[in-house]
């Protein structure tokens, strides 16, 4: 069965079909598909790590080039740049992206995820994330490479196609309708409005929202992305009606990013969208924002306080 596989495969290959590229792809998967020059790996590390050790070919975009301004990290980078940046990762609609960070930790997989989401976004439609990032590469002692690469500038000028994203006006109209399922992808503390962003406004969560941590799509004690039937179930958690939208949200579309990649690249569900900005951009409304779980006002009051002191004495 395995030869008959093999052969379906190089057959698809001869006649210009190729099998759809993974979401998720291990090391060792990854490995043979880097001699395939449509194969382009994404480092999205700093240069100082990138320039120590990456996987052969890799081209180095770190992850602040596919992020927002200090303000709002959430928000998105102009449409130019985002252009610019394409291009200069020599990237094309036909481009098998494969997108890697440290791996050090879950928290550190949103970052790839969120980059995953931006790409898709851009156009393209082969796409994977290394499952455990370079922590897992070297884990499998695979080669790696100190060679920078130099990669031909593409002309792709992609629009930003906003099917997977929902904006500040988009949650408004769901949270006035109860349209659609809100998300909360951080962990109890901000969803329950004990703590919350040094660049958000209030503590607390969008009316109505489920919690469903990003922690729980890994297996316990790593920074490895659960198997497929393992992330149906931890989808399941989230009744999602037929034709609603669900909507991820965190504190700058980081977090949230992992759950959007969970619920829509893994467990297959339909109109899953990230509200990139989060509940930064939400509560930085010229309004007052309705919200949930938000602390009593001398609570409120004494974290302003707490955070004024440090920035001060910082």
């Amino acid at each position: 069965m395995n030869h008959k596989l093999i052969a379906l495969a190089l057959s698809l290959g001869s006649t210009g079909w190729s099998l759809a590229a993974q979401p998720l792809l291990t090391p060792a998967a990854l490995q043979p598909l880097l001699k395939d020059p449509q194969v382009r790996v994404i480092d999205i590390r700093e240069p100082k790590g990138f320039d120590a050790a990456h996987i052969p070919g890799a081209v180095n975009a770190p992850y602040g080039k596919w992020r927002g301004p200090a303000s709002n990290p959430g928000e998105l980078p102009d449409q130019a740049k985002l252009v610019a940046l394409v291009q200069s990762l020599g990237l094309t609609p036909h481009t098998h992206a494969v997108v890697v960070s440290t791996g050090k930790d879950a928290t550190d997989f949103g970052a790839m995820a969120r980059v995953y989401w931006t790409l898709k976004s851009l156009g393209l439609t082969e796409l994977s994330i290394v499952n455990g990032g370079m922590q897992a590469w070297d884990a499998a002692k695979l080669p790696t490479s100190t060679t920078a690469v130099q990669v031909a500038p593409s002309t792709y000028a992609p629009t930003f196609d906003a099917r997977w994203l929902a904006t500040r006006d988009d949650v408004q109209q769901h949270v006035k309708l109860s349209n659609a399922v809100l998300v909360d992808s951080r962990p109890d503390a901000f969803y329950q409005g004990k703590t919350q962003a040094p660049a958000a406004k209030l503590a607390g969560t969008l009316p109505g929202a489920v919690q469903l941590d990003f922690n729980q799509w890994f297996v316990p004690g790593s920074s490895t992305f659960v198997e497929t039937a393992k992330a149906k179930q931890v989808a399941a958690h989230i009744q999602h009606p037929e034709g609603q939208d669900a909507v991820a949200f965190c504190n700058t579309g980081h977090w949230a990013a992992t759950d959007w990649f969970g619920l829509s690249e893994v467990a297959g569900l339909p109109n899953v969208k990230l509200y990139a900005g989060s509940m930064v951009d939400w509560t930085q409304s010229p309004d007052m924002p309705p919200m949930q779980n938000m602390p009593g006002r001398g609570e409120q009051l004494l974290r302003a306080t707490q955070q004024w002191w440090q920035k001060k004495l910082n």
